[in-house]
């Protein structure tokens, strides 16, 4: 068995100061402006360009020059869409209410009362995946924009997994529907 890893030509083009195309292969857009701590957000980056995210949005464009951020991204900011939607209410509520009118679906990741479990939902196409903030969660005054909430089940006695682990697991699973709704079309 041998090692699958590469560097891939997008890396080697970026060492050469080449422009190449950013990666992008399906709908999904990661709402992760409340998100605070460089290394989740530079390790959801990196989750995000791997499993094509359309885009990823930040509280501040600032982080990406951040060197914990860096130190996580591996350079996946370079080849992922990233934009910058301040994480106030009145700016958040406005973004959120933009993409509704875009036909996304605003879904939280979040322990709520009406919350889904994560492998009962169903995502759409076009979903915004919204992370809450490290310790606090989706703030409750945008949590009635949500169309729905998803969780992670969870066994343990720790009530809560790392935004950035949380995001991945979620990331995934849309990807997975994603993927098997492809190969139902192809067949």
């Amino acid at each position: 068995t041998l090692q699958k890893k590469i560097t891939p030509w997008q890396l080697m083009a970026a060492s050469l100061d080449l422009e190449c195309e950013r990666s992008s292969h399906g709908e999904l857009v990661v709402f992760a402006s409340f998100v605070d701590k460089p290394t989740n957000l530079g390790g959801l980056s990196r989750t995000c360009e791997i499993f094509g995210v359309r885009s990823l949005v930040l509280s501040s464009m600032e982080i990406l020059n951040n060197k914990e951020f860096k130190s996580l991204s591996l350079t996946s900011e370079k080849w992922l869409e990233v934009a910058e939607v301040a994480r106030d209410i009145a700016t958040v509520t406005n973004y959120l209410h933009h993409m509704k009118a875009q036909g996304y679906t605003i879904v939280g990741v979040e322990q709520a009362t009406n919350s889904v479990p994560l492998q009962d939902y169903r995502f759409p196409a076009r979903s915004v995946l919204v992370l809450g903030r490290e310790k606090d969660g989706v703030p409750p005054a945008v949590l009635h924009l949500m169309d729905v909430c998803v969780e992670i089940p969870q066994t343990g006695i720790i009530r809560s997994l790392n935004v950035h682990v949380t995001g991945s697991i979620v990331i995934w699973e849309y990807t997975k529907q994603m993927l098997a709704s492809r190969q139902k079309e192809g067949a």
